[in-house]
């Protein structure tokens, strides 16, 4: 069963279409990683799923319930992070947890021992008194994330939460995000960080302009997104051999050398890049290694998005 189940989304404001027609499926447990620029429609999917936005079409359901139906199941299973967190002044720290829990219905014996272990779980304990305005940002973001959590939802939405950090407080969140991964729960995250989207989703999806390019596992995305291969080639003999059959077979591309090592572009498959292997070897050449490179997110990113500018 898909936990998130999105339909024919569309969001228009006045002259501008902000998402069209947008159909994704999450399954239960998943971390899906929207990607995608400023004003790409990230932010208002997010809303329009935490029950905080009319579709102008389109429908959703969140573990089962209608999101524009049935409000109060919805906001049951989800704990939604906007990008712009906001806090009331004076408040502390524990008085912000227990004021949302409070707002969900967990009665007061309970709230006690729940923010404690919250408090722990995002390593802000010795903080538990102090003002949320006095928090750094790095804090602040913890401690919504744990706002996330009183509820103990199956569904958590999160928009940028590593958003404006510094390198230590970025690390600090995305090892929480990691923690919150290990718990199952459904995790739909939006981020412009792709190297910490890479290295924590299961799952992918590019969106610009308000549409939807492409979606899935990441592996199988990165491949698809890939229009060619590229080999890094080490070697410790014959690397002027291996310079002349490389420049020669017609499949490679944009070649790079360096000291008995090669890497270059090729426009064929596994197994044509077995037999150039095979004639590396035979031809006398030496060969420690010839690996496939990854295509990584951002190049993935760019490649999907650099013709629709």
């Amino acid at each position: 069963m898909a936990m998130i189940d999105i339909r024919d989304f569309s969001k228009n404001y006045r002259t501008l279409q902000a998402v069209h027609d947008l159909t994704l499926a999450i399954p239960e447990g998943e971390v899906f990683g929207l990607v995608g620029s400023n004003g790409a429609g990230k932010t208002t999917l997010l809303r329009f799923l935490a029950t905080l936005l009319e579709p102008t079409r389109g429908y959703a359901f969140v573990n089962g319930y209608n999101v524009t139906v049935q409000v109060r199941d919805v906001r049951r299973c989800i704990g939604y992070m906007p990008d712009q967190l906001g806090f009331y002044p004076g408040m502390r720290v524990w008085e912000f947890l227990d004021f949302f829990a409070s707002s969900y219905g967990i009665k007061r014996w309970r709230r006690e021992a729940l923010i404690a272990d919250l408090l722990q779980l995002v390593d802000l304990e010795n903080k538990r008194n102090d003002p949320v305005e006095t928090l750094s940002r790095g804090m602040k973001q913890k401690l919504g994330l744990a706002k996330t959590l009183v509820h103990d939802p199956p569904v958590l939405i999160l928009d940028e939460p590593a958003s404006g950090l510094d390198p230590r407080a970025r690390l600090e969140v995305m090892e929480f995000l990691r923690e919150l991964v290990a718990m199952r729960k459904t995790i739909l995250i939006s981020s412009h960080i792709l190297s910490e989207l890479a290295g924590l989703c299961t799952s992918i999806g590019f969106i610009e302009h308000g549409r939807l390019l492409a979606s899935g596992k990441l592996d199988e995305v990165l491949a698809k997104v890939r229009t060619h291969r590229i080999y890094q080639l080490r070697l410790t003999e014959g690397a002027d051999t291996a310079h002349s059959i490389l420049q020669e077979d017609q499949l490679v591309f944009d070649l790079e050398t360096g000291s008995n090592q090669f890497r270059f572009a090729f426009n064929g498959n596994e197994e044509q890049a077995s037999e150039l292997l095979q004639g590396l070897i035979a031809s006398g050449v030496k060969v420690c290694e010839m690996r496939e490179e990854m295509i990584d997110l951002e190049e993935a990113y760019f490649q999907m998005t650099r013709h629709r500018q």
